[in-house]
């Protein structure tokens, strides 16, 4: 669990729960940033507050299927979250309530999914697992641009108008959280307005679509349902480095798609030529088209961002608070919103003027130690950390240890100091920003299974929270 701050326990005692409602989204916003953007835009984001009765929080879910997932896979990490927020422990039930059914206040909750024309008369638990289901809310009107993504989201409006006839394909690459599944989302639903077949899945989907089909004898199926569309949505399509069976059948499908004029949009934390163990018969196809990239957006950026979500939920924020939360969070939107989200609900439960202080308090997990060092200082500090010369890690020598150590120095310089990733790539002999965006990705990966480089990170940020002069001079 994130830390959180002493407000926690001025609004458990009890208090929190004269509001379940409040209590129930401010859960919402702390899960938000606990799990992927695809868990939680399909089974969290559709629950909805019930009723709250003798210590038993009870949430709406459309259908079976999102209601089998919550109460077997997330029941645990939702109801310690849930319990975090009330001070208290609580039980907690999921009842399935389809989108038809009014609320107390007499109006029907919009559907947050809108599934393929393929599969409008399946059952709504087979519904929201299809990996054609396109978000109601991700649409073009919603998408905030900005000098960040102007390039991709025309681009976007391009193909979405004109299917197969521009940028063919379209691969769209990112960090996590900036909008690359909200643009392809927002093509899929404007292609379908014009009449088109349009299927959108994940990589990790296809995969097991695929090994399904395998195991089934499907694979005519399989292949006709994807080799007949007409706009094909595929994201996260690096999840098929490394699964030669599943590259296989995407270049096939790739190759059968393109000859026949059908549009083909790509989305992926990197580019092509970053994504590791794609053969290069496929990682070239994806060159074929456009590429195009999202970067971080500015502060002005992140504060536009924040003024339109806060409309959509009826909140009124003063623009001192959201350019406090917009300061708080850098880089990544989704974590963005879910920090409005955490501000919304907290600021109703305390019955408080909310102030940029106010927006410390309740973000405190989110207020790193801000680094007191210079890039270069930073790599001295690295350098000495990791025993080896400041010309060896921005050099090309190739020993492990030193390439670790590079990969550790690109890391902090992109997560810690907010470098550009074409300034990082300039300061380590003039690698390209594809470099730095692989090393950045590589350390994230390893951060989860070492130890040791856990340890060595922290130790590092720990140093760099010191200012410079003590940071650099201790060994």
């Amino acid at each position: 669990m994130p830390k959180h701050s002493s407000l926690h326990h001025d609004l458990g005692n009890g208090a929190s729960l004269n509001n379940p409602e409040r209590a129930w989204l401010a859960a919402l916003g702390e899960l938000q940033m606990q799990v992927t953007a695809d868990i939680y835009r399909m089974y969290l984001q559709p629950a909805r507050f019930l009723a709250y009765e003798d210590g038993t929080f009870l949430i709406a879910v459309p259908n079976g299927f999102v209601k089998d997932w919550l109460e077997h896979r997330l029941h645990r990490v939702v109801k310690r979250t849930l319990e975090h927020m009330v001070g208290r422990a609580v039980e907690l039930r999921f009842t399935v309530q389809p989108p038809a059914v009014r609320d107390a206040n007499g109006a029907a909750p919009a559907p947050l999914l809108q599934p393929a024309e393929a599969v409008e008369s399946r059952p709504a638990a087979q519904s929201a697992a299809e990996p054609s289901a396109l978000v109601a809310d991700y649409v073009f009107e919603t998408f905030i641009v900005g000098p960040n993504n102007r390039i991709a989201h025309a681009a976007a409006m391009a193909v979405a108008d004109q299917p197969g006839s521009r940028y063919n394909p379209l691969f769209i690459y990112s960090g996590v959280g900036l909008g690359k599944t909200h643009l392809l989302h927002a093509i899929g639903h404007r292609a379908r307005q014009r009449g088109r077949r349009v299927i959108y899945v994940s990589g990790e989907a296809f995969t097991n679509e695929l090994v399904t089909a395998i195991r089934t004898g499907a694979q005519e199926q399989f292949r006709a349902k994807y080799r007949t569309s007409e706009v094909l949505l595929v994201d996260d399509v690096q999840f098929v480095a490394g699964k030669p069976s599943t590259q296989e059948e995407l270049f096939h499908t790739f190759n059968a798609l393109h000859a026949a004029g059908r549009q083909i949009v790509l989305a992926s934390d990197r580019p092509p030529k970053a994504i590791a163990t794609v053969e290069s018969r496929l990682r070239s196809r994806f060159e074929w088209g456009l590429i195009a990239d999202i970067q971080p957006p500015s502060l002005e950026m992140r504060v536009a961002i924040l003024q339109a979500k806060a409309k959509a939920q009826g909140a009124a924020l003063p623009n001192g608070v959201l350019e406090r939360i917009a300061a708080l969070v850098p880089t990544n939107v989704r974590e963005l919103e879910g920090a409005l989200t955490r501000v919304i609900a907290y600021a109703g439960l305390a019955e408080a003027p909310l102030t940029p202080a106010g927006v410390d308090a309740i973000l405190a997990d989110m207020v790193p130690p801000k680094a007191q060092v210079s890039p270069e200082e930073l790599l001295t500090l690295v350098a000495r950390h990791f025993e080896v010369s400041v010309d060896d890690l921005v050099g090309s020598r190739r020993l492990k240890n030193v390439v670790l150590a590079r990969q550790v120095a690109m890391y902090l310089l992109r997560e810690d100091l907010n470098l550009p990733y074409t300034r990082i790539g300039e300061m380590f002999g003039g690698r390209d920003h594809a470099t730095a965006m692989h090393s950045v990705r590589k350390v994230e990966e390893l951060l989860d299974t070492d130890e040791v480089l856990r340890h060595a990170v922290d130790t590092l940020r720990e140093q760099m929270a010191q200012p410079a002069s003590v940071a650099v001079r201790r060994r």
